[in-house]
Protein backbone atom coordinates (compact mmCIF):
# COMPACT_ATOMS: atom_id res chain seq x y z
CA UNK A 1 0.00 0.00 0.00
CA UNK A 2 1.30 3.60 -0.90
CA UNK A 3 1.98 6.60 1.05
CA UNK A 4 2.49 10.24 0.63
CA UNK A 5 5.83 11.52 2.55
CA UNK A 6 5.53 15.86 2.37
CA UNK A 7 7.74 17.94 3.52
CA UNK A 8 6.31 20.90 4.79
CA UNK A 9 7.13 24.98 4.14
CA UNK A 10 7.34 25.47 0.43
CA UNK A 11 5.40 28.07 -0.84
CA UNK A 12 3.05 26.67 -3.63
CA UNK A 13 3.23 28.81 -6.88
CA UNK A 14 2.06 28.12 -10.71
CA UNK A 15 -0.47 26.45 -12.53
CA UNK A 16 -2.39 23.48 -11.02
CA UNK A 17 -5.06 21.88 -14.50
CA UNK A 18 -7.98 21.22 -13.07
CA UNK A 19 -9.71 17.14 -13.97
CA UNK A 20 -13.31 16.44 -14.69
CA UNK A 21 -15.53 16.35 -11.55
CA UNK A 22 -15.38 13.20 -10.24
CA UNK A 23 -19.38 13.60 -8.90
CA UNK A 24 -20.62 14.67 -11.91
CA UNK A 25 -18.75 11.66 -13.94
CA UNK A 26 -19.85 8.84 -11.97
CA UNK A 27 -23.66 10.14 -12.75
CA UNK A 28 -22.84 10.76 -16.58
CA UNK A 29 -21.41 7.21 -16.92
CA UNK A 30 -24.87 5.31 -16.05
CA UNK A 31 -26.30 7.07 -18.82
CA UNK A 32 -24.73 5.13 -20.93
CA UNK A 33 -27.41 2.45 -20.49
CA UNK A 34 -30.12 4.34 -21.54
CA UNK A 35 -29.34 4.22 -24.95
CA UNK A 36 -28.30 1.69 -27.88
CA UNK A 37 -25.57 4.34 -29.31
CA UNK A 38 -22.19 4.97 -28.28
CA UNK A 39 -21.92 7.49 -25.25
CA UNK A 40 -18.37 9.27 -25.54
CA UNK A 41 -16.88 11.15 -21.83
CA UNK A 42 -14.39 13.65 -22.54
CA UNK A 43 -12.46 14.93 -19.60
CA UNK A 44 -12.70 11.90 -17.76
CA UNK A 45 -10.49 11.72 -14.40
CA UNK A 46 -8.07 9.19 -14.39
CA UNK A 47 -9.71 7.68 -10.47
CA UNK A 48 -10.27 4.50 -8.47
CA UNK A 49 -13.83 5.37 -8.94
CA UNK A 50 -14.03 5.75 -12.17
CA UNK A 51 -12.14 2.32 -12.83
CA UNK A 52 -14.55 0.90 -10.51
CA UNK A 53 -17.96 2.45 -12.28
CA UNK A 54 -16.44 0.76 -15.56
CA UNK A 55 -16.24 -2.68 -14.33
CA UNK A 56 -19.73 -2.37 -13.27
CA UNK A 57 -20.71 -1.14 -16.62
CA UNK A 58 -19.51 -4.31 -18.28
CA UNK A 59 -21.13 -6.15 -15.62
CA UNK A 60 -23.74 -5.53 -17.62
CA UNK A 61 -22.23 -5.98 -21.17
CA UNK A 62 -21.71 -2.61 -21.55
CA UNK A 63 -18.54 -2.13 -23.98
CA UNK A 64 -15.85 0.53 -22.88
CA UNK A 65 -13.09 1.94 -24.92
CA UNK A 66 -10.56 4.22 -23.11
CA UNK A 67 -9.52 6.27 -26.37
CA UNK A 68 -5.99 6.91 -26.58
CA UNK A 69 -4.80 9.57 -24.54
CA UNK A 70 -1.31 10.14 -23.81
CA UNK A 71 0.17 8.62 -19.73
CA UNK A 72 1.22 12.15 -18.95
CA UNK A 73 -1.92 13.93 -19.85
CA UNK A 74 -4.36 14.49 -16.97
CA UNK A 75 -7.86 13.18 -18.13
CA UNK A 76 -8.80 10.54 -20.59
CA UNK A 77 -11.90 10.20 -23.24
CA UNK A 78 -14.24 6.83 -22.66
CA UNK A 79 -16.48 5.36 -24.96
CA UNK A 80 -19.52 3.04 -24.07
CA UNK A 81 -22.20 1.34 -25.98
CA UNK A 82 -25.15 -0.63 -24.44
CA UNK A 83 -26.13 -1.92 -27.53
CA UNK A 84 -28.11 -4.62 -25.44
CA UNK A 85 -27.98 -5.26 -21.59
CA UNK A 86 -26.96 -8.80 -21.15
CA UNK A 87 -27.28 -8.83 -16.74
CA UNK A 88 -29.77 -6.19 -15.03
CA UNK A 89 -28.08 -7.06 -11.73
CA UNK A 90 -25.69 -5.34 -9.90
CA UNK A 91 -23.87 -7.56 -7.55
CA UNK A 92 -22.66 -6.46 -4.15
CA UNK A 93 -19.02 -7.29 -4.70
CA UNK A 94 -19.04 -4.45 -7.06
CA UNK A 95 -21.35 -1.59 -5.32
CA UNK A 96 -19.92 -2.02 -1.92
CA UNK A 97 -16.75 -0.38 -2.62
CA UNK A 98 -19.03 2.97 -3.94
CA UNK A 99 -21.79 4.46 -3.02
CA UNK A 100 -22.60 5.95 -5.98
CA UNK A 101 -23.33 2.86 -7.66
CA UNK A 102 -27.06 2.96 -6.69
CA UNK A 103 -27.38 5.65 -9.67
CA UNK A 104 -27.48 2.80 -12.47
CA UNK A 105 -31.09 2.07 -10.44
CA UNK A 106 -32.76 4.71 -12.51
CA UNK A 107 -31.16 4.46 -15.98
CA UNK A 108 -31.50 0.34 -15.70
CA UNK A 109 -35.34 0.30 -14.74
CA UNK A 110 -35.97 2.71 -17.63
CA UNK A 111 -34.05 0.89 -20.48
CA UNK A 112 -34.31 -2.37 -19.19
CA UNK A 113 -37.87 -2.60 -17.51
CA UNK A 114 -36.18 -3.70 -14.42
CA UNK A 115 -33.60 -3.30 -11.71
CA UNK A 116 -31.54 -5.66 -9.20
CA UNK A 117 -28.72 -3.44 -7.33
CA UNK A 118 -27.18 -4.38 -4.05
CA UNK A 119 -27.25 -1.74 -1.34
CA UNK A 120 -24.09 0.70 -1.52
CA UNK A 121 -21.13 1.66 0.49
CA UNK A 122 -18.53 4.52 0.04
CA UNK A 123 -16.70 6.56 2.63
CA UNK A 124 -17.94 6.06 5.96
CA UNK A 125 -19.03 9.99 6.69
CA UNK A 126 -22.59 9.26 8.29
CA UNK A 127 -25.77 7.74 7.40
CA UNK A 128 -26.82 8.17 3.82
CA UNK A 129 -30.43 5.99 3.30
CA UNK A 130 -31.86 5.14 -0.49
CA UNK A 131 -34.92 5.91 0.76
CA UNK A 132 -35.74 8.62 -1.13
CA UNK A 133 -34.29 7.41 -4.28
CA UNK A 134 -36.95 5.03 -4.15
CA UNK A 135 -40.20 7.12 -3.26
CA UNK A 136 -39.06 9.09 -6.26
CA UNK A 137 -39.00 6.10 -8.59
CA UNK A 138 -42.24 4.73 -7.01
CA UNK A 139 -43.80 8.25 -7.84
CA UNK A 140 -42.96 7.68 -11.67
CA UNK A 141 -45.20 4.09 -11.16
CA UNK A 142 -42.02 1.52 -10.35
CA UNK A 143 -42.67 -1.22 -7.97
CA UNK A 144 -39.76 -1.28 -5.11
CA UNK A 145 -38.80 -4.43 -3.26
CA UNK A 146 -36.19 -5.10 -0.32
CA UNK A 147 -34.46 -8.12 0.03
CA UNK A 148 -31.37 -9.87 0.78
CA UNK A 149 -29.29 -6.63 0.84
CA UNK A 150 -30.93 -5.95 -2.48
CA UNK A 151 -33.07 -3.46 -4.00
CA UNK A 152 -35.22 -4.52 -6.78
CA UNK A 153 -36.78 -1.99 -8.79
CA UNK A 154 -39.52 -2.92 -12.27
CA UNK A 155 -41.91 -0.90 -14.35
CA UNK A 156 -45.69 -1.78 -14.33
CA UNK A 157 -47.00 -3.28 -17.37
CA UNK A 158 -46.98 -0.68 -20.21
CA UNK A 159 -44.30 0.80 -18.35
CA UNK A 160 -43.59 3.77 -15.90
CA UNK A 161 -46.43 6.46 -16.49
CA UNK A 162 -44.24 9.09 -14.46
CA UNK A 163 -45.64 11.19 -11.55
CA UNK A 164 -44.39 14.32 -9.46
CA UNK A 165 -41.85 14.20 -6.93
CA UNK A 166 -41.63 16.24 -3.61
CA UNK A 167 -38.06 15.47 -2.15
CA UNK A 168 -38.98 16.50 1.74
CA UNK A 169 -35.01 17.14 2.10
CA UNK A 170 -32.58 18.01 -0.64
CA UNK A 171 -31.19 15.14 -1.69
CA UNK A 172 -28.58 15.05 -4.77
CA UNK A 173 -28.21 11.42 -5.51
CA UNK A 174 -32.53 10.88 -5.50
CA UNK A 175 -32.34 13.70 -7.76
CA UNK A 176 -30.06 12.53 -9.96
CA UNK A 177 -31.62 9.03 -10.34
CA UNK A 178 -35.21 10.12 -10.73
CA UNK A 179 -33.86 12.25 -13.47
CA UNK A 180 -32.61 9.25 -15.55
CA UNK A 181 -35.28 7.24 -14.58
CA UNK A 182 -38.11 9.70 -15.72
CA UNK A 183 -36.53 10.90 -19.00
CA UNK A 184 -37.85 7.34 -20.49
CA UNK A 185 -40.88 7.56 -19.04
CA UNK A 186 -44.60 7.26 -20.85
CA UNK A 187 -45.66 10.33 -19.56
CA UNK A 188 -44.52 13.66 -17.95
CA UNK A 189 -42.61 14.00 -14.44
CA UNK A 190 -42.18 16.92 -12.31
CA UNK A 191 -39.61 16.62 -9.36
CA UNK A 192 -39.43 19.58 -6.74
CA UNK A 193 -36.69 21.09 -4.33
CA UNK A 194 -35.07 19.24 -6.49
CA UNK A 195 -31.07 19.83 -5.24
CA UNK A 196 -29.20 22.25 -7.67
CA UNK A 197 -25.81 21.11 -8.22
CA UNK A 198 -23.78 22.37 -10.67
CA UNK A 199 -23.69 18.18 -11.46
CA UNK A 200 -27.01 17.96 -11.84
CA UNK A 201 -27.02 20.76 -14.27
CA UNK A 202 -24.34 18.55 -16.18
CA UNK A 203 -26.34 15.68 -15.93
CA UNK A 204 -29.28 17.33 -17.37
CA UNK A 205 -27.43 18.89 -20.20
CA UNK A 206 -25.83 16.01 -21.23
CA UNK A 207 -29.68 14.22 -21.30
CA UNK A 208 -30.49 17.14 -23.36
CA UNK A 209 -27.77 16.50 -25.67
CA UNK A 210 -28.92 12.80 -25.81
CA UNK A 211 -32.34 13.98 -26.79
CA UNK A 212 -34.05 14.39 -23.28
CA UNK A 213 -36.78 16.72 -22.44
CA UNK A 214 -36.50 18.38 -19.21
CA UNK A 215 -37.15 22.14 -18.23
CA UNK A 216 -36.34 24.43 -15.43
CA UNK A 217 -32.55 23.00 -15.66
CA UNK A 218 -30.52 24.89 -12.80
CA UNK A 219 -33.21 25.46 -10.62
CA UNK A 220 -35.02 23.04 -7.76
CA UNK A 221 -38.36 22.43 -9.65
CA UNK A 222 -37.53 19.86 -12.97
CA UNK A 223 -40.34 18.71 -15.52
CA UNK A 224 -39.39 16.18 -17.59
CA UNK A 225 -41.23 14.88 -20.82
CA UNK A 226 -41.07 11.41 -21.18
CA UNK A 227 -39.15 10.31 -24.81
CA UNK A 228 -39.57 7.01 -26.34
CA UNK A 229 -35.84 6.54 -26.85
CA UNK A 230 -32.33 8.43 -26.60
CA UNK A 231 -29.77 8.79 -28.73
CA UNK A 232 -25.96 8.28 -28.12
CA UNK A 233 -23.74 11.73 -27.66
CA UNK A 234 -20.47 13.36 -27.25
CA UNK A 235 -20.00 15.20 -24.12
CA UNK A 236 -17.15 17.19 -21.98
CA UNK A 237 -17.49 16.53 -18.16
CA UNK A 238 -17.41 19.85 -16.02
CA UNK A 239 -14.52 20.66 -14.27
CA UNK A 240 -14.51 19.41 -10.69
CA UNK A 241 -15.45 22.75 -7.98
CA UNK A 242 -14.54 20.30 -5.23
CA UNK A 243 -10.70 19.57 -6.37
CA UNK A 244 -10.28 23.53 -6.74
CA UNK A 245 -11.30 24.45 -3.82
CA UNK A 246 -8.94 21.99 -2.22
CA UNK A 247 -5.87 23.03 -3.97
CA UNK A 248 -7.01 27.01 -3.09
CA UNK A 249 -6.93 25.90 0.25
CA UNK A 250 -3.39 24.49 0.11
CA UNK A 251 -1.94 27.20 -1.98
CA UNK A 252 -3.76 29.63 0.61
CA UNK A 253 -2.38 27.61 3.70
CA UNK A 254 1.63 28.00 2.08
CA UNK A 255 0.76 31.53 1.66
CA UNK A 256 0.97 30.67 -2.10
CA UNK A 257 -0.09 32.17 -5.79
CA UNK A 258 -1.86 29.42 -7.90
CA UNK A 259 -3.49 29.60 -10.81
CA UNK A 260 -6.67 26.70 -11.43
CA UNK A 261 -6.45 26.13 -15.02
CA UNK A 262 -9.79 24.58 -16.08
CA UNK A 263 -11.76 25.90 -13.03
CA UNK A 264 -15.35 27.39 -13.27
CA UNK A 265 -15.80 30.16 -10.36
CA UNK A 266 -19.67 30.15 -10.89
CA UNK A 267 -19.65 26.60 -9.73
CA UNK A 268 -17.86 27.00 -6.77
CA UNK A 269 -18.85 30.51 -5.03
CA UNK A 270 -19.39 29.66 -2.01
CA UNK A 271 -15.63 28.07 -1.53
CA UNK A 272 -14.75 31.50 -2.87
CA UNK A 273 -16.87 33.53 -0.55
CA UNK A 274 -15.05 31.60 2.32
CA UNK A 275 -11.67 32.14 0.81
CA UNK A 276 -11.92 35.96 0.63
CA UNK A 277 -13.28 36.09 3.78
CA UNK A 278 -10.28 34.02 5.06
CA UNK A 279 -8.25 36.77 3.52
CA UNK A 280 -7.25 35.14 0.74
CA UNK A 281 -7.37 36.84 -2.56
CA UNK A 282 -9.36 35.49 -5.20
CA UNK A 283 -9.56 36.39 -8.94
CA UNK A 284 -11.37 34.18 -11.90
CA UNK A 285 -12.19 34.46 -15.73
CA UNK A 286 -13.97 32.21 -18.30
CA UNK A 287 -11.06 29.94 -17.56
CA UNK A 288 -9.63 29.71 -14.85
CA UNK A 289 -9.56 30.67 -10.94
CA UNK A 290 -6.29 32.35 -9.41
CA UNK A 291 -5.89 32.23 -5.62
CA UNK A 292 -3.38 34.09 -3.51
CA UNK A 293 -2.33 34.83 -0.39
CA UNK A 294 0.27 37.00 1.43
CA UNK A 295 -1.47 37.63 4.72
CA UNK A 296 -2.75 36.31 8.12
CA UNK A 297 -5.73 34.20 7.79
CA UNK A 298 -8.79 35.27 9.52
CA UNK A 299 -11.27 33.17 12.02
CA UNK A 300 -14.88 32.98 10.25
CA UNK A 301 -17.52 31.24 11.25
CA UNK A 302 -19.07 28.37 8.09
CA UNK A 303 -21.92 26.31 7.70
CA UNK A 304 -22.11 23.63 5.10
CA UNK A 305 -25.52 23.26 2.61
CA UNK A 306 -26.84 22.32 -0.22
CA UNK A 307 -26.20 24.03 -3.27
CA UNK A 308 -25.30 27.27 -3.45
CA UNK A 309 -24.91 26.65 0.04
CA UNK A 310 -20.88 25.91 1.05
CA UNK A 311 -20.53 22.07 0.07
CA UNK A 312 -20.16 19.76 2.41
CA UNK A 313 -17.30 18.02 0.51
CA UNK A 314 -14.73 21.56 1.07
CA UNK A 315 -16.07 21.49 4.81
CA UNK A 316 -12.70 19.58 6.19
CA UNK A 317 -9.91 21.27 3.98
CA UNK A 318 -11.55 24.37 5.25
CA UNK A 319 -10.91 23.43 8.41
CA UNK A 320 -7.37 22.62 7.99
CA UNK A 321 -6.86 26.00 6.66
CA UNK A 322 -8.76 27.45 9.47
CA UNK A 323 -6.15 25.65 11.68
CA UNK A 324 -3.76 28.40 10.88
CA UNK A 325 -5.85 31.37 11.08
CA UNK A 326 -5.53 33.42 13.17
CA UNK A 327 -8.47 33.30 16.26
CA UNK A 328 -10.94 30.88 16.25
CA UNK A 329 -13.05 29.50 13.71
CA UNK A 330 -16.74 27.67 13.99
CA UNK A 331 -17.24 24.79 11.39
CA UNK A 332 -21.25 23.77 11.70
CA UNK A 333 -21.85 20.69 9.15
CA UNK A 334 -25.78 20.08 8.54
CA UNK A 335 -25.42 17.41 5.65
CA UNK A 336 -23.95 14.47 7.18
CA UNK A 337 -23.36 13.69 11.15
CA UNK A 338 -19.80 11.92 11.18
CA UNK A 339 -17.99 14.39 9.00
CA UNK A 340 -15.33 15.15 11.77
CA UNK A 341 -13.30 12.08 11.19
CA UNK A 342 -10.32 13.57 10.45
CA UNK A 343 -10.30 15.92 13.38
CA UNK A 344 -7.96 13.64 15.87
CA UNK A 345 -5.49 13.17 13.07
CA UNK A 346 -5.11 16.95 12.45
CA UNK A 347 -4.75 17.22 16.44
CA UNK A 348 -1.81 14.54 15.52
CA UNK A 349 -0.36 17.50 13.80
CA UNK A 350 -1.11 20.43 16.26
CA UNK A 351 -4.10 21.77 15.67
CA UNK A 352 -6.56 22.99 18.34
CA UNK A 353 -9.99 22.00 17.25
CA UNK A 354 -13.01 20.69 19.75
CA UNK A 355 -16.45 19.41 18.34
CA UNK A 356 -19.60 19.26 19.62
CA UNK A 357 -22.07 17.33 17.97
CA UNK A 358 -22.26 18.79 14.19
CA UNK A 359 -20.10 21.82 15.02
CA UNK A 360 -16.37 22.00 14.92
CA UNK A 361 -14.22 25.33 16.76
CA UNK A 362 -11.30 25.62 16.01
CA UNK A 363 -8.09 27.96 17.58
CA UNK A 364 -5.80 28.88 14.86
CA UNK A 365 -2.23 27.76 15.97
CA UNK A 366 1.38 30.01 15.04
CA UNK A 367 2.38 26.36 13.91
CA UNK A 368 1.73 22.90 12.64
CA UNK A 369 4.11 19.85 12.95
CA UNK A 370 4.68 17.28 10.52
CA UNK A 371 3.19 13.60 12.06
CA UNK A 372 2.35 9.90 10.56
CA UNK A 373 -1.72 10.45 9.84
CA UNK A 374 -4.38 7.77 8.90
CA UNK A 375 -7.02 8.94 6.13
CA UNK A 376 -10.89 8.14 7.05
CA UNK A 377 -12.52 9.28 3.75
CA UNK A 378 -11.59 11.04 0.82
CA UNK A 379 -11.87 14.75 1.42
CA UNK A 380 -10.36 13.73 5.02
CA UNK A 381 -7.44 12.87 3.68
CA UNK A 382 -7.48 15.87 1.13
CA UNK A 383 -7.19 18.05 4.63
CA UNK A 384 -3.95 16.03 5.88
CA UNK A 385 -2.17 16.45 3.10
CA UNK A 386 -3.03 20.33 3.22
CA UNK A 387 -2.22 20.71 6.91
CA UNK A 388 1.30 18.37 6.06
CA UNK A 389 2.21 21.24 3.07
CA UNK A 390 2.12 24.22 5.92
CA UNK A 391 3.32 21.78 8.85
CA UNK A 392 7.40 21.74 10.01
CA UNK A 393 9.06 18.87 9.55
CA UNK A 394 7.71 15.69 7.39
CA UNK A 395 4.11 14.01 7.43
CA UNK A 396 2.65 10.88 6.08
CA UNK A 397 -0.35 10.32 5.43
CA UNK A 398 -1.57 6.50 5.11
CA UNK A 399 -4.47 4.95 2.81
CA UNK A 400 -4.15 6.89 -0.29
CA UNK A 401 -6.93 4.18 -1.29
CA UNK A 402 -9.43 6.89 -0.07
CA UNK A 403 -7.12 9.61 -1.85
CA UNK A 404 -7.12 7.98 -5.10
CA UNK A 405 -11.06 7.94 -5.49
CA UNK A 406 -11.27 11.63 -5.93
CA UNK A 407 -7.94 13.49 -6.47
CA UNK A 408 -6.35 12.58 -10.13
CA UNK A 409 -2.56 12.32 -9.18
CA UNK A 410 -2.67 14.44 -6.36
CA UNK A 411 0.89 14.46 -5.76
CA UNK A 412 2.04 15.28 -9.78
CA UNK A 413 -0.51 18.26 -9.54
CA UNK A 414 1.36 19.52 -6.14
CA UNK A 415 4.82 19.33 -7.50
CA UNK A 416 3.84 21.29 -10.13
CA UNK A 417 3.39 23.94 -8.18
CA UNK A 418 6.36 23.67 -5.61
CA UNK A 419 5.37 20.98 -3.07
CA UNK A 420 7.79 18.90 -1.58
CA UNK A 421 5.65 15.58 -1.93
CA UNK A 422 6.32 11.88 -3.14
CA UNK A 423 3.99 8.78 -3.15
CA UNK A 424 6.45 5.53 -1.60
CA UNK A 425 5.57 1.83 -1.62
CA UNK A 426 4.79 1.34 1.89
Amino acid sequence: MDKLIIKGGNRLKGTIPISGAKNAALTLIPCALLTEEPLTLRNLPRLADIDGFQHLMNQFGVTTVIQGTRPEDFGRVMSMEATRITSTIAPYDLVRKMRASILVLGPMLARAGEATVSMPGGCAIGNRPIDLHLKALEAFGAHIELAAGYVKAYQPDGGMPGGDFDFPVVSVGATENALMAAVLANGTSRLFNAAREPEIVDLCNMLVAMGAEIEGIGTSNLTIHGVKRLHGATYRVMPDRIEAGSYACAAAITGGEVRLEGAKADDMMATIHALQAIGIHVDWDAKSVTVAANGALKPVDLTTAPYPGLATDMQAQLMALLARAEGTSVLKETIFENRFMHVPELARMGAHIATEGRTAIVKGVERLTGAEVMATDLRASMSLVIAGLAAEGETTVRRLYHLDRGYERLEEKLQLVGADIERVDD
